[in-house]
């Protein structure tokens, strides 16, 4: 019996080390990134998602066309809505990204997606992956890149956490060998790693931050986690103008919340569950996980999302007009700065800082003792609106 269960576990596994030095060889032949200024066209995809994504993704539209109107219009823009991404069709066809749904997200440069529902246990729904893994697999979306900005507590962040592989790369995929042992599995290659390391050096480099923080733990993880830090001592020699340190997971989340150390900090490079656990953390100095955008680049498709997910009870008590917009609405800042639209990204950075940190005239509770989300993206277009935006945004600095 132990042998049968031993044989199982090494077909298991062969199968996935095919899989993962297939993916290498893909990588090795990509293409550079896509230029935008170069483009005719640009095709921005809408995906709504579920639960309370639809709600908040149609405000952050609205924001994004009414920035956009008049390249819109000279159709040097295309805004394509991709209906689909829903819980309810995933399930149907038992997949993290139903087929058609994934060939109409790939005729787009650009994706701006609302949140999905990842099924848990108890849920309703079956067993399905992740739609967000999904994608950033599919279009290998290899850099998730969130910032995070409190200048009052002179914060000001960037992280590139690994998209496509660590411990979530083959999250659905561990095996149990019998009822007492169960195994994941975590993946690090050369070329991801080598690849998100240079992304982060070069936007310190380009930012003018100057500095990256290596996160991992690698003094106990040492073969994955070790290959990730040696890779990014071996990159740092490219770049002389750009400090480099290093800090184990465990004790960095402690640092972000040293008011001493963390504004030392500037740019952050780590593998995919830490970035998961560190940018939510970091969020929270920014008023929580419902004010944070993300963006998901690759070389040559890039996606953009609120960093929350669903709250799908929200919408089951009818609260679904209320959910806060402004996570989703900040991706669209971190859209249009990809895409070649710089200006417009920081007034709306500023709109957003003057709405939701000074201002304040509108307040989203999340209920109806607050401002729905499409009387906030009103109120943010309002802000956009003033002439003098820049001369209002001093004021408060």
């Amino acid at each position: 019996m132990v042998e049968q269960q031993i044989e199982r576990a090494k077909e298991h596994f062969g199968v996935l080390i095919r899989e993962q030095l297939e993916r290498i060889e893909r990588m090795k032949v990509q293409s550079d990134f896509t230029d935008f200024k170069t483009k005719k066209e640009i095709i921005i995809g809408i995906a709504g998602g579920d639960g309370i994504g639809p709600f908040i993704t149609a405000e952050a539209q609205r924001i994004l066309e009414f920035l956009l109107a008049a390249d819109v219009e000279a159709g040097h823009v295309v805004i394509k809505v991709i209906d689909g991404l829903t819980i309810e069709k995933r399930a149907a066809c038992g997949k993290a990204i139903p087929d058609d749904v994934l060939e109409e997200l790939k005729t787009c440069d650009v994706i701006l997606k609302g949140p999905t529902t990842t099924p848990r246990e108890g849920d309703p729904w079956p067993n399905i992956e992740s739609a967000n893994v999904a994608m950033r697999r599919e279009l290998d979306l290899f850099a998730n890149v969130r910032p995070v900005s409190v200048p009052e507590k002179n914060i000001d962040w960037v992280f590139y956490r690994e998209n496509t592989e660590g411990a979530y790369a083959l999250g659905s995929k561990g095996i149990n060998v019998n009822d007492d042992l169960a195994i994941d599995f975590t993946v690090v290659t050369q070329e991801g790693t080598d690849r998100i390391i240079k992304a982060a050096f070069d936007y310190a480099q380009k930012s003018g931050k100057n500095k990256v923080t290596v996160v991992t733990k690698a003094n106990i993880i040492k073969t994955t986690d070790g290959k990730f830090l040696d890779a990014a001592k071996a990159i740092s020699k490219n770049y002389p103008t750009v400090e480099m340190d290093d800090w184990y997971i465990d004790i960095m989340t402690a640092k972000l919340i040293d008011e001493k150390r963390r504004s030392q900090f500037k740019v952050m490079v780590l593998p995919n569950l830490y970035g998961d656990i560190l940018t939510d953390e970091a969020a929270e100095f920014q008023g929580g996980v419902g004010t944070a955008g993300s963006a998901n680049i690759g070389k040559r498709y890039a996606m953009f999302e609120a960093v929350h997910g669903s709250a799908p009870r929200m919408v089951d008590e009818g609260r679904g007009q209320y959910a806060d917009p402004c996570s989703i609405i900040r991706a669209v800042g971190m859209l249009l700065e990809h895409i070649g639209y710089q200006k417009k990204a920081d007034q709306l950075q500023k709109s957003l800082d003057i709405c939701g940190l000074y201002e304040k005239r509108l307040v989203l509770t999340g209920r109806d003792t607050g401002a729905t989300g499409a009387e906030y993206a009103n109120y943010v277009m309002e802000t956009l609106s003033n002439a003098n935006l820049d001369k209002v945004y001093a004021s408060y600095q």
